[in-house]
């Protein structure tokens, strides 16, 4: 297959591509995706932990209008239902259950009255915390926002949000979409963003109806062979393993080139 994209092989293996996600009728329940059926069950097996929180810290200078951005928060949540999920479990199987409305409230923890070294140790502190702190997957809401005033015209909005509702592409989205929201409510404006046509729910059933019978077959006939015969996987033995991940690590930087790990366009 050298020489070839991934999607190039993906649409080898099948005879048909599936049809774009449509918007299904609203229910509170829903299936989840397959992504977020994975991070349900590595929750389950490490109900305490936080690995899967994703942090965004803003540092925001200027004058700040605290009701505008709170406002905005209230509207990006109203906007997103992935922003008002929570995790089920019925029938055997997990579901993620929308509420029709959520508000997360954002609290003003003013630093102002600290040194200034001790300001910046403190939001440092602060922001840590929040990152280490879990969420519990069966109770909503699972974004957390808090708002550090470090100066005067300086503060720091920490959104935290488990993994299971957002991806690295969706946070370029929602720090857009905020920032957009701010802006409409500070003026005291409607909002100009376009409503959205599909939820990410949508596209859960949508993959759970598509990826079945025949679909399922022939992409199961397709990587079976294709994967039959990688190379057992060697990993070294010589260190204890802990009962439970500690997940401490570090990062090693090598231009060695690593060998390829599928085809290549």
């Amino acid at each position: 297959m050298e020489g070839e994209s991934l999607d190039s092989s993906v649409q080898q293996s099948t005879t048909e591509r599936p049809a774009p996600a449509q918007a299904s009728t609203k229910e509170f329940v829903f299936p989840p995706s397959y992504a977020q059926q994975r991070l349900w069950l590595l929750d389950r097996l490490l109900p305490t932990g936080s690995i899967y929180n994703v942090p965004k810290v803003y540092r925001l200078t200027g004058a700040l209008n605290v009701e505008a951005l709170r406002s905005a928060l209230d509207a990006l949540i109203e906007r997103h239902e992935s922003l008002r999920t929570r995790f089920g479990f019925e029938d055997g199987s997990p579901v993620q259950v929308i509420a029709a409305k959520l508000r997360i409230g954002l609290e003003v923890e003013d630093l102002t009255g600290l040194g200034a070294e001790e300001r910046e140790a403190e939001a440092r502190r602060r922001a840590k915390e929040e990152v280490q702190t879990p969420f519990d997957l069966e109770r909503a809401p699972l974004i957390r926002a808090r708002l550090l005033r470090v100066r005067e015209q300086e503060h720091w909005l920490l959104l935290t949000l488990h993994h299971i509702i957002t991806d690295g592409w969706s946070s370029g989205v929602l720090a857009r979409e905020l920032s957009e929201l701010y802006a409409a409510h500070d003026r005291g404006e409607a909002s100009s963003l376009p409503a959205l046509p599909v939820q990410y729910a949508d596209y859960a059933v949508w993959q759970r109806e598509w990826l079945q019978g025949e679909v399922l077959e022939q992409q199961l006939a397709y990587w079976k062979p294709a994967l039959a015969d990688l190379p057992a996987l060697e990993l070294p033995t010589d260190r204890p393993r802990p009962p439970i991940a500690s997940f401490r690590g570090d990062v090693l930087s090598n231009p060695v080139a690593c060998p390829s790990l599928g085809p290549r366009a």
